[in-house]
């Protein structure tokens, strides 16, 4: 199994986690795209889920194994749902790399429209949107200083930090020059709206970095890998992005799960969340196009880890041109709504 030292993992899972019964069987769970994450079976049926970072070129500060544990540890006693954190091992000679345990949480990742309609009836469908939204309520909600996280990161000066962080990681991982990133950069760079109150913000909160039930409820948060604190409407643009509804035009992502219909449409999941939170969406289209130029930041470095094989696929660059294709979409969608951002 590569990524995962069969018998030094299986010893710390003894050793480390409450009830682990050796020996374990290890499998890939498919989908990610950054880190990897393997359904780990115990000897008793028990399952549990291990995180670590991809294989191969890793930009530095990225796939911090140890933040992504500490903030699912302090929400676990919030409203915002997340998988029980179960451990944490950061000796490198375990496994190569640092990585965590949760437990296992059984329920659907709705990434396409063919498991839209297998896991959710129309109902359910319209409640996950629903579901969404009041999550993202609950998780800009949060206290951070109560909870602990409250040096997680600045809280001022939220969005000129990620421009800048985002920005860096680009001229890192570019794999060609692509003028309209660095021609948001600077626009958006010159019109950051005044920042309100920090909050803890996901960073990449989308329907398929959830766990949903059969009724739609969000059960589970996942993929915390980028949480910091800042602006809340960083996370409403980057949904805005990736909802695509039934009578929506298609925003981020061709055929999106949310398509299907039963599903809330795009201006409806952001009612819903401006009800649930209070919060003023005037300034949305800034987040947007924010969250477009973030995208193809960090879909590029993505494609940057495929071709140099970080994911352990066969290194053909042909068979990642999908990733080259968004990021240049992405770019060109940031572009086109900083037109209208005076």
């Amino acid at each position: 199994m590569q990524g995962v030292n069969r018998d030094a993992v299986s010893a710390w899972l003894t050793a480390h986690v409450d009830g682990a019964v050796a020996p374990f069987t290890f499998e890939l769970i498919a989908g990610g795209h950054s880190n990897l994450t393997y359904a780990v079976t115990g000897a008793d049926g028990r399952r549990v889920v291990l995180r670590r970072p991809p294989l191969g070129h890793v930009l530095a500060s990225a796939h911090d194994m140890g933040r992504e544990h500490r903030i699912i540890s302090a929400l676990a006693g919030t409203k915002v749902p997340v998988a029980p954190a179960l451990g944490y091992c950061d000796d490198i000679e375990v496994n190569g790399a640092p990585f965590y345990v949760m437990g296992f949480v059984d329920s659907f990742v709705v990434r396409d429209q063919a498991t839209a309609r297998a896991v959710l009836e129309p109902a359910a469908r319209r409640h996950a949107g629903e579901s969404l939204a009041d999550t993202l309520a609950a998780i800009h909600a949060v206290d951070p200083d109560a909870v602990g996280l409250g040096d997680l990161g600045r809280k001022e000066g939220y969005i000129e930090r990620q421009l800048k962080r985002w920005y860096s990681q680009w001229t890192q991982s570019k794999t060609r020059e692509l003028p309209a990133v660095d021609d948001v950069y600077r626009h958006l760079s010159a019109r950051i709206p005044e920042q309100g109150a920090a909050t803890i913000v996901h960073g990449d909160y989308r329907l398929d970095n959830c766990m949903v039930d059969a009724a739609g409820d969000v059960v589970a948060v996942l993929d915390w890998e980028i949480c910091t604190l800042g602006d809340p409407m960083a996370d409403v643009g980057l949904l805005k992005v990736y909802w695509s509804g039934p009578h929506d035009a298609v925003a981020g992502l061709a055929a999106p799960a949310t398509a299907v219909e039963g599903f809330l449409d795009r201006d409806d999941v952001l009612a819903r969340y401006a009800s649930a939170s209070g919060c003023d969406l005037s300034r949305v289209d800034f987040y947007v196009a924010f969250a477009y130029w973030k995208l193809a930041c960090i879909v590029e470095g993505v494609y940057a880890r495929y071709l140099h094989g970080a994911m352990g696929a066969d290194n053909d660059p042909s068979a990642f041109d999908h990733f080259r294709a968004q990021v240049e979409r992405s770019a060109e969608n940031a572009a086109a709504l900083c037109a209208g951002i005076e």
